[in-house]
């Protein structure tokens, strides 16, 4: 089992969520973050005024699934985050070594 984490844009995260409804994937974690990366934030202009945003706000999704699909949902996530520019966000995947699903007691990929 693997663990995915997505940071991407929040204005991408509604089409990232659905094109993963549509392939099967319903279930994740969905928090609020706020970071930068090489961009190291943004300037912007607001009544004259100059200011700089270095923490931008994005959404960080995580859901733990089988090996099997990893790449599949990889793809997903990329196809419908990209906008090319940066600042898109990333995608951390890190190995899982168990799961317990609480109500019945499951564990392994039958509890995910």
């Amino acid at each position: 089992m693997k663990k995915i984490v997505a940071i991407v844009r929040e204005d991408r995260f509604t089409m990232v969520k659905d094109a993963l409804l549509d392939i099967g994937y319903p279930g994740m974690t969905v928090t609020e973050v706020k970071g930068h990366g090489h961009q190291k934030g943004i300037t912007e202009q607001w009544r004259g005024r100059t200011y700089k945003t270095d923490l931008l706000k994005k959404i960080q999704m995580e859901m733990v699934v089988a090996d099997r699909d990893v790449d599949t949902i990889v793809q997903c996530i990329v196809k419908e985050a990209k906008t090319g520019n940066i600042g898109d966000g990333k995608i951390f995947i890190s190995s899982v070594d168990d799961v317990v699903r609480v109500r019945t007691g499951e564990r392994g990929e039958t509890a995910i």
